[in-house]
């Protein structure tokens, strides 16, 4: 199991929402393997209706084929953006990714939602959850390096240049849990399971105790 560890929080906390819900924001550097753990999770999880697994909006026709995305254009991105329909935004090496505030529903319900983000976005979720939980997917820079190099999109020296310029992640409010992915992937997956199921629990405590409260 999956150790938290103390978040980076500073300054004042936004009040959290009225909500059940636990939000697991996904994270990590090119080559960890977040997709193949997303994936991974979705198989074991994909008849339990606890679990809900945003939809990516992106720009890049070419995205990975494994992930269930949406493709779209620059400029149907552009505009869901300035409608307001966004949740999530942010832009990467020329590409836009976005998730749907359809997302804040399951929440709303008290179901575990799992969204793949960039690290840069991650301060907004205190607004959207009770529960906001940082899945940190990482791996060893001599396996990143390698999947990188697999992957073909980059020479040599853009990908030490890549490594090099990883950030540690900036300051946020939620809990934060990393997970290795230098392994199998059942080790990896397994651990990141075993995150959302521990999430589903407290979510189902907590709407208990909403319950049992006394109506005012």
């Amino acid at each position: 199991m999956p150790q938290a560890e103390p978040s980076g929080e500073t300054g004042v906390r936004p009040q959290a929402p009225s909500t059940t819900g636990a939000l697991v924001l996904v994270v990590g550097p090119s080559g960890a393997g977040k997709d193949s753990i997303l994936g991974y999770a979705r198989q074991q999880l994909t008849s339990d209706s606890r679990f809900v697994f945003a939809r990516r909006l992106i720009t890049r026709h070419d995205a990975d084929p494994t992930e269930e995305h949406e493709a779209c254009t620059e400029a149907a991105f552009a505009a869901e953006e300035a409608s307001g329909t966004l949740v999530f935004s942010w832009r990467a090496h020329g590409t836009a990714y976005g998730i749907r505030r359809t997302i804040l529903q399951p929440l709303a319900e008290g179901r575990v939602v799992i969204a793949n983000v960039s690290r840069r976005v991650i301060d907004q979720g205190a607004a959207l959850a009770a529960r906001v939980t940082i899945a940190h997917i990482t791996a060893s820079p001599a396996v990143l390096a390698a999947r990188l190099r697999l992957r073909g999109r980059e020479t040599h020296d853009e990908i030490v240049a890549r490594l090099a310029r990883e950030a540690p992640l900036p300051p946020h409010t939620g809990a934060l849990v990393t997970i290795g992915n230098d392994g199998p992937l059942a080790e990896g997956g397994g651990e990141f399971v075993a995150l959302l199921r521990e999430e589903a629990r407290r979510s189902s405590e907590r709407g208990a105790g909403d319950d049992a409260k006394p109506a005012v």
